[in-house]
């Protein structure tokens, strides 16, 4: 059977930490990664999956909003990002989005964001970290419930914005305790799902990989 090519999206430089580790769980899993860039040639490249990492805030022009902080933003990836969602959802890919990605994804489909918060944290902390010292609450039914097979783990936290109003289609599949979301999802789709922690820094634990390994078995189904 013929790999299944995943693209990885990121910024033009930097971030190869969070690229190697997702194309790490890609090969894992029997695909092969394909790093794609701004810049890069979308229409002219092969991919049966997508997995749209992490990085910088979302411009929130692209949700029709005033900027309420003022982040460093990302024009290019934007572009390039909003492009292989668009091109994903009309082929119906497979698509993994994390964290940044996730928050794009919703915004595509015409949801929009919490751009800050700080205000919005009562039981859990607004410190960043790589450590999973988040609690996870999963909904029932959910396919992420059934992909992680628990109703509650525990996650990691790099964000400082999260999704509000949920796009269409899309459906909340978990929150934190302070009711932020965590995850969304498409029920009605092969695998159209975003996260908002970072499961690539949690590939020791069997349940995150999990998330990959879903990825690729909906790749292969198709």
């Amino acid at each position: 059977m013929t790999r299944p090519v995943i693209a990885i999206t990121g910024p033009s430089r930097g971030a190869f930490g969070p690229r190697f580790l997702v194309a790490l769980a890609v090969r894992l899993y029997g695909g092969h990664p394909l790093q794609v860039r701004p810049g890069d040639p979308i229409s002219s490249l092969a991919y049966d999956g997508v997995v749209v990492t992490g990085g910088h805030d979302i411009d929130p022009v692209l949700y029709a909003a005033e900027p309420e902080v003022h982040p460093k933003y990302d024009a290019e990836r934007d572009a390039l990002e909003s492009a292989v969602i668009d091109d994903a959802l009309a082929r119906h890919l497979p698509l993994l989005g994390i964290c940044r990605g996730a928050q794009l994804l919703n915004v595509r489909r015409g949801g929009n964001l919490f751009q800050d918060l700080k205000s919005r944290r009562k039981l859990t902390s607004n410190r960043r970290t790589l450590l999973p010292l988040k609690t996870l609450v999963i909904e029932k039914n959910s396919h992420l419930g059934s992909l992680l097979g628990t109703r509650r783990c525990k996650i990691n936290s790099l964000h400082n914005q999260a999704i509000d109003e949920v796009g269409t289609d899309l459906v909340i599949s978990g929150r934190d305790l302070d009711g932020i979301v965590q995850a969304i999802e498409d029920l009605g789709h092969p695998f159209l799902v975003g996260v908002q922690w970072h499961p690539e820094f949690l590939l020791p634990l069997q349940r995150q990989r999990q998330i990959f390994k879903s990825l690729l078995a909906a790749c292969r189904n198709r």
